[in-house]
């Protein structure tokens, strides 16, 4: 049997150790006048991105494909305390969009500090029915277009010892059903910027990779698709928002929003059968 005391003795350590590693270490300072570009900012999470930016006092030029909504955002941002902000409206599923978004932010801001790549291309919430020609798209919006946007931006990164934020999901750590297109667009991202941050690190240049797993968010598009399809429930937009700001700020490795996330990817190989079983019970096959 196990004296009490160094039980005792052994959880403190553990909640010790728990406390150290899950601290926040976030101050708001570090973001007054950094210089931000943000993707995917006119409405859900970038909205809320682009609020929680303008109240630490950051610069920052925001891009989305709607630029009455953009400019709506630019207002309130102006309000909230944000020192400069622009926009830019952009159709990711160009390949063009990526470089003219960044040189238009170089020339606005100077330089950036921040690239937070959020935006995400429309998609079904559905069985795989087969559609090639929407996944070849998708993976222009949602994952090559992230590509060309970092490797436009490195370099200006570089210069400022930088963070690149990559917002993605849990469908891009585990696989879901009804998100076979856009479960692939997250696991490639996941693939090439991990894979990334290996080689900025071998030749010591200082660019945090800070990539965002995300489950369920309450925003419009999210609860409107996975309305009757899904039992779980939706986290808030803005405190997704903040948790990715806080997270690029500290140059974290990786974020989970929720939390538990963390966790349940650390299961996700151990019992995989089980695993798959729990997955389904979450969703609701006949109203796919």
């Amino acid at each position: 049997m196990i004296p009490p005391g160094k039980t005792l003795c052994a959880a403190g350590i553990v909640v010790g150790l728990l406390a150290f590693f899950w601290r926040d270490t976030f101050n708001p300072d570090s973001i007054s006048g950094a210089r931000v570009l943000l993707t995917g900012a006119s409405t859900g999470i970038g909205e809320q991105m682009a609020y929680h930016y303008s109240r630490f006092g950051a610069e920052i030029v925001l891009t989305a494909r709607r630029g009455t909504l953009l400019q709506k955002v630019m207002e309130k941002c102006l309000q909230l305390g944000a020192k400069k902000v622009f926009y830019i409206q952009a159709d990711m599923s160009s390949p063009q969009a990526p470089e003219e978004v960044v040189q238009f932010a170089l020339q606005k801001l100077g330089g950036l500090d921040h690239l937070v790549l959020n935006h995400i291309g429309g998609t079904p919430f559905q069985m795989w029915d087969g559609d090639v020609e929407h996944t070849r798209w998708l993976m222009q919006v949602n994952f090559l277009s992230y590509v060309a946007l970092a490797s436009a931006a490195l370099p200006i990164l570089a210069e400022s010892k930088g963070s690149l934020i990559v917002v993605s999901s849990l469908t891009g750590k585990i696989s879901t059903p009804f998100t076979t297109s856009y479960s692939a667009t997250k696991f490639a991202l996941d693939g090439f910027f991990s894979s990334l941050r290996h080689e900025l690190a071998m030749q010591k240049q200082d660019v945090c990779i800070t990539l965002c797993i995300l489950g369920l968010i309450d925003t419009e598009v999210a609860l409107e698709k996975t309305r009757d399809k899904v039992y779980m429930s939706a986290y808030p937009a803005a405190e997704a928002a903040l948790a990715i700001i806080k997270g690029g700020a500290t140059r974290a490795r990786e974020v989970f929003y929720p939390w538990w996330l963390e966790l349940l990817c650390c299961l996700r190989d151990w019992f995989p059968n089980q695993r798959d079983v729990v997955i389904q019970s979450f969703y609701n096959y006949t109203s796919a």
